[in-house]
């Protein structure tokens, strides 16, 4: 497993979207699709992810992918610093 965890819900629209390219372009990177994540007002709403616990939501599926590479770029650089 990577130390950068992107859980995504089967139910929203991020599902859509190919994310396991992520694991191929950030090395320590794991995507886990799940039946449910239990935040149903946010995923009828609202394309989103979550990224090491920390929920990442914006108005459309490009927006939401460009915050959460954002993310993961941060979580890799605070593992690098240790």
């Amino acid at each position: 497993m990577g130390i950068v965890v992107v859980e995504v819900c089967d139910s929203n629209l991020m599902s859509q979207v190919d994310l396991e390219e992520l694991e191929n372009e950030y090395p320590g990177v794991a995507v886990l699709r799940t039946y449910c994540l239990s935040f149903c007002r946010i995923c009828k709403a609202r394309p989103y992810v979550i990224v090491n616990g920390k929920q990442i939501y914006a108005k459309t599926v490009e927006e939401c992918m460009q915050l959460v590479k954002a993310t993961i770029e941060s979580e890799l650089q605070t593992f690098d610093a240790l």
